[in-house]
């Protein structure tokens, strides 16, 4: 089963399994049924999954997966002590006695597992970010629809009900007038992931084919083997795809009401500074996207203010969070609250809600229920809008040739020269500038909405990196 890809198994015994048509009539009974929940991973987010669906009635934790068999045994003794234990996602996922499949793992597996998943037809929740890279995150749409399968992504702060509020305050009610520009920050403060003089060796309890799947085998140099795989552009997508997409998700709902699904031109730089570690991943990180309407900067930084510090840099409005700039005022958003302000800046308004924790995981469930993908907070089409802003972003730093001020000045939008500015007194703080910090920056790019492809000049580079090269037999299909 190990070197059999999921697409090969289901063409082998297509001729006496269902396995990959539409669900049985099992799938569809569940409205007064249990429902059988597997999990893609035993990580730390995985755990806090498992904490929501194991309290909630009518769940039954039927299937605990990961290719490390530490992490396993740890979930099973906490939350599943009758769940089967896999290290295989494949043999999980073709248990008939699991409806419904909880991706947690690296970003480099959320698409080809919940791919596989719905070939296999079992409902999928899959975490943010929905892609590591943007073509397949398009292949996850089209397996959801080919499969009529639910498949909800965990920006869980999209089933707050402050959400609701928010918009009927800046768009029904426009109490603050139009909306005229953006802002979206998430600066928090991270640590080297350090840099060994030989590859890291695996702990024997991991099946490193398998956590590895897609990604390339190439050896490692950080120090640790988990969570640290954000910072690796094989395995992960930097604090763009981990923060970025939750604040720029809260940003399409909010403030465009989800009608711009990618920016129209994008432009943006960074680098990773004052680290000499094994990261490859920016850990500075500045954009500007054209919307055609309102334009739109977002900000990241895992730097301390100053060397020795533990505070993050001060910047406009929430380190984690959005500021929507309109005529009478602005309004501030971040994760389970926000506040609204006047042109002088007193507090007209504040929002409270819950992040949306707990009710997402049930606003998923009742979709499956139901059968009725119509009801989710966030569909795989709004997930993969929204991780489309953070993958375009990625490419539009890895694009990015020496930094230089007189290009960025190119762009003449306030809002962006204050953020250019904002990351000069951070270089200084550090003893460094713009120019010798070794930061990046990118040719203004110009997107296609409807392709999803880069048009134009310096369009060829930035197209290539739209679509990873996968390890087989680790290869999301190119026909679903």
């Amino acid at each position: 089963m190990k070197h059999v890809s999921r697409r090969n198994f289901v063409k082998a015994v297509a001729a006496t399994s269902a396995l990959s048509s539409v669900p049985s009539s099992h799938a569809f009974s569940l409205s007064n049924d249990e429902i059988r929940v597997g999990f893609v991973g035993c990580g730390g987010r995985a755990g806090e999954h498992l904490g929501v669906f194991s309290k909630m009635n009518g769940v039954k934790i039927a299937g605990l997966c990961d290719p490390d068999s530490g992490k396993v045994a740890a979930a099973k003794e906490k939350f599943g002590p009758n769940a089967k234990g896999f290290a295989d996602l494949r043999a999980m996922i073709d248990d008939k006695q699991i409806d419904a499949v909880v991706i947690a793992a690296c970003n480099h597996w959320h698409c080809l597992a919940a791919i596989w998943a719905m070939q296999a037809g079992k409902d999928v929740y899959v975490e943010k970010p929905l892609s590591h890279s943007q073509w397949e995150g398009k292949q996850t749409i089209a397996a959801a629809r080919k499969y009529n399968r639910i498949c909800q992504v965990g920006t869980q702060q999209r089933s707050d009900p402050m959400q609701a509020e928010i918009k009927k305050f800046l768009h029904e009610e426009k109490a603050l007038g139009t909306i005229l520009s953006a802002r979206v920050n998430r600066y928090g403060v991270r640590e080297s992931i350090g840099l060994r003089t030989s590859p890291l060796t695996i702990d024997p309890k991991v099946d490193y084919n398998l956590w590895l799947g897609p990604a390339q085998d190439k050896p490692i140099f950080r120090n640790n083997l988990h969570y640290d795989w954000h910072w690796d552009w094989n395995t992960g997508s930097g604090e763009m795809g981990n923060w970025g997409v939750h604040v720029l998700d809260d940003l399409r709902n909010n403030v465009f009401l989800d009608k711009v699904t990618l920016p129209k031109r994008i432009f943006g730089g960074g680098g990773r500074v004052a680290w000499k570690d094994a990261g490859e991943t920016p850990n500075v990180h500045f954009v500007y996207f054209d919307t055609g309407s309102i334009p739109v900067v977002i900000g990241l930084t895992n730097l301390p203010a100053a060397p020795g510090s533990n505070k993050s840099p001060s910047c406009p409005g929430p380190g984690s969070g959005y500021i929507a700039y309109c005529e009478g005022g602005r309004y501030e958003g971040q994760r389970g609250r926000g506040a609204a302000y006047d042109k002088e800046g007193k507090l007209v308004k504040n929002f409270s809600g819950n992040s949306g924790g707990t009710l997402h995981q049930k606003n998923f469930l009742d979709a499956v229920r139901k059968r009725d993908r119509t009801i989710l907070n966030t569909d795989v089409q709004v997930g993969h809008d929204s991780t489309g802003w953070c993958n375009l972003a990625n490419i539009a730093y890895r694009t990015g040739k020496s930094f230089s001020i007189e290009h960025a000045h190119g762009v003449d939008v306030k809002e962006w020269k204050s953020l250019v500015g904002e990351m000069e007194q951070l270089m200084k703080a550090h003893s460094l500038t713009m120019e010798n910090a070794n930061l990046k920056l990118g040719p203004m790019l110009t997107i296609d909405p409807k392709t999803e492809q880069f048009i134009g000049s310096d369009s060829e580079q930035a197209n290539q990196m739209l679509k990873r090269e996968y390890r087989a037999p680790f290869v999301v299909p190119e026909t679903v």
